[in-house]
C-alpha cells in the first residue's frame, strides 16, 4: 500500500523503513525515552508498520500491533519535528485506518498524553469504561537498563 500527499509518500513496505531514522525519532519521545535501537527493531518485526517519506528520507512512522481479525493497538505515531504542521499525521492516520488488513476489527486502541484532538477526528474516544482496562507499565524501563 502506498499513497502520496504533496511531496510525501506513505507506505507500509517494511523494506523502505529506515531503522536509524525511526530510532532517532522515538528515543526522544515521552512514551519510550531512551529506547534501544534493538528494541525498536524487534517492535518493527512484530508489527504492521507505516512510514512517511520525503525524497526517500523517512520523516514519519507508526505501527499497529494486530491479530488482523478482532483487535489492533496503534502506537509510536510520530512525525519528525521538521515536517510537522503539514497535515502529515492526518494523512498517516487516513492511510492506516483504510488499510485492508485493518478493516472489520472490533476494537482499535491507542494511548496518548497530548494528541486527543488528532485521534478524535478519526473516531477515537476516551475509553467508556476505563475500570475494565488494566496494565503493567514501566515508563522508565529504557532509562534504567545498565
Amino acid at each position: 500500500m502506498k499513497s502520496n500527499f504533496n511531496d510525501y509518500e506513505i507506505s507500509d513496505d517494511k523494506n523502505q523503513l529506515q531503522l536509524k531514522a525511526i530510532h532517532n525519532m522515538l528515543k526522544e519521545t515521552y512514551w519510550c525515552k531512551g529506547i534501544p535501537e534493538k528494541t525498536v527493531a524487534s517492535a518493527i518485526d512484530g508489527s504492521h508498520c507505516f512510514g512517511v517519506y520525503k525524497n526517500n528520507e523517512q520523516v514519519g512512522f507508526a505501527r499497529v500491533i494486530t491479530d488482523k481479525a478482532t483487535f489492533a493497538y496503534l502506537c509510536d505515531v510520530i512525525i519528525h519535528e521538521n515536517h510537522r504542521g503539514q497535515n502529515l499525521s492526518k494523512e498517516l492516520m487516513k492511510a492506516i485506518l483504510k488499510h485492508p488488513s485493518l478493516q472489520g476489527l472490533r476494537r482499535i486502541c491507542l494511548a496518548t498524553k497530548d494528541a486527543h484532538g488528532l485521534y478524535e477526528q478519526f473516531g477515537f474516544k476516551v475509553t467508556e469504561a476505563p475500570q475494565n482496562w488494566m496494565e503493567i507499565k514501566n515508563n522508565d524501563i529504557y532509562l534504567n537498563r545498565g
